[in-house]
């Protein structure tokens, strides 16, 4: 098995080389969807959440009315870390209980965690592959201005409570560029795969005896 670690700021193309990867044949654990697992109606996580931070992060039909608690979580450290100690825990057990099925059904898969926190939770030394989709920040809010709908004030703050640049940067073992077009980046992903896949067949030819 292969483990490869992807993440990127906000709005740098991520979802755009997690997708290609997917369709090149890696099975990719997306942590955002896991996230959204861990909170979803009548779960433990959303019980929590509520208790921390009140009913008002809850839409009429008592589901995370999540805008409102981007609200709350993205111009409060204290309230973000909060946060973290209540989702996070959960969406490691589930990555590992995704990533044991992917392996149980192929012991040579390529699994692609697909992680936007990555560096700031501290996971850099458990993936064989980091790689990071970069963007510059001033490019980043545009885009979450211009495609989201964002006001400048929250594209900034959500970039702000990620990672700097340069310490995702200094993580990396691959870094993308994302601040061109999809296609570009697209084509990146594949010269990147088929780095790999030299790798894997290397690999594979040294443990032949």
């Amino acid at each position: 098995m292969q483990r490869i670690g992807l993440t990127g700021g906000i709005a740098a193309g991520k979802s755009v080389a997690a997708r290609r990867f997917g369709q090149l044949g890696a099975v990719v654990i997306d942590a955002d969807v896991l996230a959204r697992e861990a909170v979803a109606p009548g779960s433990a996580g959303l019980a929590e959440v509520a208790a921390a931070f009140g009913p008002g992060v809850l839409d009429a039909d008592g589901a995370l009315d999540r805008p409102a608690l981007a609200r709350v979580v993205f111009s409060d450290a204290g309230a973000r870390a909060r946060l973290d100690a209540i989702v996070h825990p959960v969406v490691r057990r589930l990555s590992a209980e995704r990533e044991a099925a992917a392996v149980a059904l192929d012991a040579g898969a390529v699994v692609v965690h697909d992680i936007p926190l990555l560096v700031e939770t501290g996971q850099v030394e458990n993936f064989h592959v980091v790689v990071v989709v970069h963007a510059p920040a001033v490019l980043r809010v545009e885009r979450l201005v211009r495609l989201r709908g964002m006001t400048r004030d929250d594209a900034e703050a959500r970039v702000a409570a990620q990672a700097r640049d340069e310490d995702r940067l200094a993580a990396a073992d691959v870094v993308l560029d994302g601040a061109g077009s999809d296609a570009d980046l697209v084509r990146q992903v594949d010269e990147l795969w088929a780095r790999l896949a030299v790798e894997r067949d290397d690999e594979r030819a040294a443990d032949v005896p």
